[in-house]
């Protein structure tokens, strides 16, 4: 009733404003009753089982009812007058300005961000056209080199480079080799051990410090992951003392019956 009489202090007649005040008032008068009624039926004293549940089917079907006539009723008009019905019609299409003035809001905000995500897609694409074309032109160049005599010259010195590599790797094997048996010859036959042992001891055949280091070194490289040898009665005691005071093996930090060999190339 506020909004309609805020539409109508616009209005040009004033008949128009007292009609529309009228029927407001009608209508209201006609909600109060109802609410009214809807309050006595809610007072009403309760009644025994029976009674109480014919009188809610009752009640049921002449709400039905209601429901009925509302749904098969068209919707009145609030007025027959020219003016009012200009204003409403104003107001509305106000309304639907607004909304629209919204939609079309949201809509620029959008088209913004996808012109900010369409340059930076462009700017990717060109970024990864120009990679592609210095990886193509990298391609051509390597292409090239290997069809040159020069390339296949390089590949034989780099050949020769590494038997030379492997000739010299097996000189410095064969040289500690000597070096080991001439300085650390077998434990068997060393002054220390003409002495008498247990017959459990002298069953037990010990190995020379070069295959101690060959196990080892044999170990690193096969299994870099877990280095480490198991400390067997083959091994002399002193050899072993010998290896880990110089820094050459490690002891296991939670194991010690087993050692691995210094990281040296690392």
């Amino acid at each position: 009733a506020e909004c309609l009489s805020e539409i109508t202090n616009t209005a040009g007649p004033v008949d128009a404003k007292e009609e529309l005040l009228d029927e407001c008032e009608s209508i209201w008068k006609q909600m109060e009753e109802c609410q009214s009624k809807l309050m006595l039926l809610g007072t009403e004293t309760l009644l025994p089982s029976d009674a109480k549940f014919s009188l809610l089917m009752l009640q049921w079907k002449a709400l039905t009812v209601d429901c009925r006539q509302w749904q098969a009723r068209n919707p009145e008009i609030i007025s027959t007058n020219p003016d009012v019905l200009l204003e409403l019609g104003k107001e509305e299409l106000q309304k639907v300005k607004n909304d629209l003035e919204m939609v079309l809001s949201t809509v620029r905000s959008k088209n913004k961000q996808l012109e900010e995500e369409i340059k930076s897609e462009q700017q990717w694409y060109v970024e990864q056209k120009q990679i592609l074309e210095i990886l193509n032109k990298i391609e051509e160049e390597a292409n090239t080199q290997a069809e040159q005599p020069s390339t296949k010259r390089e590949f034989n010195e780099r050949k020769n480079k590494i038997l030379n590599l492997k000739t010299y790797k097996k000189e410095l094997l064969s040289a500690l080799g000597e070096f080991l048996d001439d300085h650390f010859p077998h434990p068997e036959k060393g002054e220390n051990t003409k002495k008498k042992n247990s017959s459990a001891e002298s069953a037990v055949e010990l190995i020379t410090l070069r295959e101690i280091l060959e196990s080892l070194i044999n170990k690193l490289i096969t299994t870099p992951h877990d280095p480490y040898v198991k400390i067997n009665e083959s091994f002399w005691p002193p050899y072993i003392e010998l290896l880990l005071r110089c820094g050459v093996a490690l002891r296991h930090p939670e194991d010690p019956q087993r050692m691995r060999l210094q990281a040296f190339h690392k």
